[in-house]
């Protein structure tokens, strides 16, 4: 009996001696780790620092890009605006001669425009108004001007100035029945509203 109580504490000394052979060893391994190294920690460190500078530095320069492409769109805007306009002050001075020409030929009785041999005077006073008039007409358009206003057209107060209001069974109600003066666009902005007289409702 004694024997084999000797042989039992023989294995457990055994074990508990390969345990501590086991966690002798563990330590030694756990302990033999080398501690970080400083330097690099501090290189490491740096590296974040350099990467979140380079990261704002990039968000900057995005936002410039984008701040002056913005104002380039503008400035040529504004340069396309003023290239469109710029002729506005000198359009509207020519209007009132445009209107002129137009009366002159309307005051000419339609029988004597074409009467060269009847009223040769009136006839060829009649053609080189209307011959000049064309042109005048052909120089507005060239420079983006061009005229509107007729009978018929659904009255607008964006574009016509309504001068009265009147009954004609000619046209429907809020049509413009009569038309006392042009009106002018200079690259699609009214320069001039069209003087017009409305159909009542």
């Amino acid at each position: 009996m004694s024997t084999n109580n000797d042989t039992q504490e023989k294995d457990v000394d055994e074990k508990e001696g390969h345990k501590d052979a086991s966690s002798e060893t563990t330590t030694e391994e756990d302990s033999s780790t080398p501690p970080e190294d400083p330097a690099l920690a501090a290189a490491n460190a740096e590296a974040l620092k350099f990467k979140s500078e380079a990261a704002t530095l990039k968000d900057q320069l995005l936002r410039a890009l984008a701040e002056q492409e913005n104002i380039r769109s503008i400035a040529a805007r504004d340069i396309e605006k003023e290239r469109n306009f710029a002729v506005t002050k000198m359009a509207k001075s020519l209007l009132d001669v445009s209107d002129n020409f137009e009366r002159a030929l309307e005051a000419v009785p339609s029988e004597s425009r074409d009467d060269k041999e009847g009223n040769p005077v009136l006839a060829s006073l009649y053609e080189g108004i209307s011959m000049t008039e064309s042109l005048l007409i052909k120089s507005f358009s060239a420079n983006g001007i061009e005229k509107f206003g007729d009978p018929g057209d659904a009255f607008d107060p964006n574009m016509h100035e309504a001068m009265f209001e009147y009954e004609d069974g000619n046209f429907e109600g809020g049509q413009v029945g009569q038309v006392m003066k042009k009106g002018f666009k200079l690259n699609g902005r009214v320069i001039r509203s069209c003087q017009v007289g409305v159909v009542k409702k």
